[in-house]
């Protein structure tokens, strides 16, 4: 059975989401209080596969949750909210949110939305905008084509996928990837980046993913 976090101040709508989703086989424990359920995530990092957040809360905002959240874990987040400005979902996406429903909406949708999370996490593979990553096989995919990528390239676009939206300098990428030498220089740097941006299809005077920071290094905006 999965177990389901709920983190919702709205005590008519946390009754109505635990009970109709135990109706489908989830086990869901719920927290009105965000900083308790952030405390008791932090105790049972492993054992929930899923999260349901709202974001007007007592205590803090659930953007800052979800940020609390993605700083211990990986654990798929759904965002419930009655705000449906579009400024909203965008944030939320950007600091890790895996998808947003928009209050009200028919419980049988969260039900799908949570179950197509699942099935993606079960199947080992990552979707991250318009990429797939498979880390088993140490592939990625784009749109569902298979990119033909050198491991170095790997592993830089897979390190850019998971810090999406944070500026990575040369030296960051240089660390955080194995297969380049800690004392590559700068341009064997862009040499690679280059590369990648030419198999995914990235113009760099107008970049749709992978964006040059002048005097900092890049940034994956996709």
């Amino acid at each position: 059975m999965n177990n389901i976090l709920l983190v919702e101040d709205d005590l008519d709508m946390q009754m109505l989401i635990c009970d109709y989703l135990k109706n489908y086989g989830f086990n869901v424990e719920a927290f009105a209080k965000p900083l308790e359920a952030i405390s008791h995530l932090e105790k049972n990092i492993d054992k929930y596969s899923l999260i349901v957040l709202d974001l007007m809360l007592p205590q803090i905002d659930g953007f800052d949750v979800c940020k609390k959240i993605r700083q211990i874990s990986s654990i798929p987040i759904i965002i419930s909210s009655a705000r449906s400005e579009i400024g909203d979902k965008i944030l939320a996406f950007d600091i890790g949110a895996d998808d947003y429903l928009s209050k009200p909406y028919e419980p049988r949708e969260l039900v799908l939305r949570i179950n197509a999370i699942l099935k993606r996490g079960a199947s080992k593979n990552k979707i991250i905008g318009d990429f797939e990553i498979n880390e088993d096989s140490h592939e990625i995919k784009i749109d569902g084509l298979s990119l033909d990528l050198t491991r170095v390239e790997y592993d830089i676009l897979n390190l850019f996928l998971q810090n999406r939206g944070k500026v990575l300098s040369r030296e960051s990428i240089s660390n955080g990837v194995n297969a380049i030498e800690y004392n590559s220089k700068e341009r064997t740097i862009d040499m690679h980046i280059s590369n990648i941006r030419q198999k995914i299809g990235d113009d760099p005077k107008d970049p749709r993913y992978i964006k040059s920071i002048w005097g900092m290094g890049y940034k994956f905006i996709g």
